[in-house]
């Protein structure tokens, strides 16, 4: 129900013997709204109005009963926008037992009025309830919402919650009904503002929550019909509300809502993301609805380091060195900080890290607890020129804890990272040699000789070593020579092998080889190279000079042969080399598919 559908020159009916008699402002957006319960000459009238209103507020009463039935005028709190006419009412009031219902707390601002004729009723000295002869009213203690003695009026009968300034709000296009969900982005801002905190909200909404409310009559903005109480009761307590605590100059409610909406999305990024990419693309499209930041990058201490952690490297870091503005910065303390900048910015009118020639940037240091040292730094890459309001430095600083959690567990992941790749490459590589284990030579290489049984065009060669003559090597200079030989030798493999290559410690003095190439003659040039370089070497044991020289075979993966098949036939060229001399290379002939012979044979 709207506008179009509702006379709102006249009184209403909101529901059995319940009616709305406000007066509509035209082009005001902070509706006030009074209700009536007709009960006969015990008939109570909810926060009359102003001196603005009162004349349509009493014609449409008169419409319903006459206004000498009403006993009981409540005042949920004291602003004149619903108590101001209560001047008028005295006035006209002619019978000894109306009453003014409110808490002490307004009673003590009401009086003031000068009231001659309606004497308080205070509702904490009457059980909070008021028994009338077909109802009973609960009064509903909500305090600091939004003054200390701020209360709300539960109708057992009706089921309707006067909400007082709860659930108000600012509507630019009037209606009585709230139509639909979009009705809360009208109470949002109102609260926001209104409300001391969310704690002190969540207080209040938990206490009417234990009424059985199918309907809420607030004193502003659109009453909230059965379908959309839960879900408005939903969405206020998950808001934030105290926003004028952010103000030092800034009054401008629209302005401060959007600085609000943008820490609240910050946090809840902060919160959901794992990925801080994400993180800063979610807190970059939330401030470039107050600035104009075109880029968000982060100087962060890891490891004795600087990082940058920027777009341009989609914020995996690269180590940077430090600029001068930066080194007064990361040497800085808080307090010496603020003592010579007075914000919690400073600015930079030229690119000192990841920008562009004469580009605008702000700095923000975020500090460790101790406020002691700087951790990190944000730096807001600018578009243009732009003034920093006060409040805007105020919503930087309670960002600065927050940004520096998700920079500090961003620091902790990528250790974890690093450590679980420590410790896996201890898993998989020999702990002498540094090549790679069987048990990792298994699981890689059959991938890679999958993808050969597949792909005619992605063959894959292995290189067998084996150190001549290393057991004389171990009997004669000793098992810690022998295990230097190994290193040493190693050392040649691993200097020629590509990143695509994996070396391997087959076993003792053996090493194998698997390279990926498209030609043929690849695994031999390796292993040539190799057998030259390991014969040059020179060792030193018990005051004795000597070399060593490898053994080399040299074999190529036909389609669908198994590993252990190529192992096997690399094996007999290695072998092949040693019976013929040693120190050389020897070549498996090639076979053709259907000559492959199984393990076992």
């Amino acid at each position: 129900m709207g506008m179009q559908d509702l006379d709102t020159n006249h009184a209403i009916e909101i529901s059995e013997r319940v009616w709305w008699v406000g007066h509509y402002i035209e082009g005001d957006p902070f509706q006030c709204h009074t209700y009536l319960i007709e009960n006969g000459d015990q008939s109570v009238l909810f926060d009359p109005g102003s001196k603005l209103t009162f004349n349509y507020t009493f014609r449409k009463i008169e419409e319903v009963i006459p206004f000498s039935n009403i006993r009981y005028f409540v005042c949920h709190h004291q602003d004149p926008d619903i108590t101001a006419a209560m001047g008028l009412i005295d006035q006209l009031v002619n019978r000894d037992d109306a009453v003014l219902v409110t808490h002490w707390r307004a009673a003590a601002l009401l009086k003031h009025y000068d009231l001659q004729h309606i004497p308080f009723w205070q509702v904490e000295e009457n059980d909070w309830q008021l028994q009338l002869n077909d109802r009973t009213l609960r009064f509903v203690f909500t305090p600091y919402m939004h003054f200390p003695g701020a209360f709300c009026t539960f109708d057992e009968k009706s089921g309707i919650m006067f909400s007082s300034d709860i659930f108000g709000g600012f509507t630019e296009e009037w209606s009585l009904y709230a139509k639909d969900e979009s009705h809360f982005e009208a109470i949002k801002p109102f609260h926001e503002h209104y409300m001391p905190s969310r704690e002190i909200m969540q207080h209040g909404l938990s206490r009417m929550r234990e009424y059985p409310i199918r309907m809420i009559a607030p004193q502003h903005g659109s009453i909230i019909p059965e379908t959309l109480v839960d879900f408005m009761f939903d969405r206020l307590s998950g808001l934030d509300c105290g926003l004028y605590l952010m103000v030092r100059e800034d009054t401008d409610i629209k302005h401060l809502v959007a600085m609000n909406q943008m820490l609240r999305d910050s946090m809840e990024a902060m919160m959901l993301y794992r990925d801080f990419s994400d993180i800063a693309h979610y807190l970059l499209n939330a401030v470039q609805k107050l600035l104009p930041i075109k880029a968000l990058s982060f100087m962060v201490k890891h490891d004795g380091q600087m990082l940058l952690l920027a777009p341009d490297n989609f914020y995996h870091g690269v180590t940077v060195d430090i600029s001068p503005d930066f080194q007064e910065l990361f040497s800085c303390n808080q307090p010496a900080w603020q003592e010579k900048y007075t914000t919690h910015y400073k600015k930079i009118a030229d690119a000192s890290i990841g920008g562009n020639a004469g580009e605008i940037q702000l700095v923000m240091p975020l500090f460790a607890a101790d406020k002691q040292s700087c951790r990190a730094a944000v730096i807001m890459h600018m578009e243009s020129e732009t003034v920093i309001s006060a409040e805007i430095d105020t919503l930087f600083s309670r960002l600065m804890e927050p940004l520096l959690t998700a920079v500090e567990r961003e620091m902790i992941f990528r250790s974890m990272e690093e450590d679980r790749d420590v410790i896996y490459e201890r898993s998989i590589r020999d702990p002498l040699t540094g090549l790679f284990t069987r048990l990792y030579m298994k699981d890689t290489v059959s991938r890679m000789l999958e993808l050969h049984d597949r792909e005619t065009n992605s063959p894959v060669s292995v290189v067998m070593f084996d150190v001549d003559h290393f057991k004389h090597v171990n009997d004669t200079y000793g098992h810690m020579t022998g295990d230097e030989v190994l290193k040493q030798v190693s050392a040649v493999i691993l200097s020629e092998c590509r990143k695509t290559d994996i070396p391997v410690r087959f076993g003792g003095e053996e090493f194998l080889t698997f390279i990926a190439s498209s030609r043929p003659d690849c695994g031999k040039e390796f292993a040539e190279r190799v057998r030259e370089k390991t014969a040059i070497l020179r060792f030193n044991a018990s005051d004795q000079d000597f070399s060593v020289t490898i053994s080399a075979g040299v074999a190529t993966h036909v389609q669908n042969e198994s590993l252990q098949e190529l192992i096997n036939r690399v094996d007999l060229a290695l072998y092949s080399a040693k019976e013929n001399g040693r120190n050389r290379v020897c070549i498996a002939p090639p076979i053709a598919p259907n000559d492959q012979e199984t393990p076992d044979k």
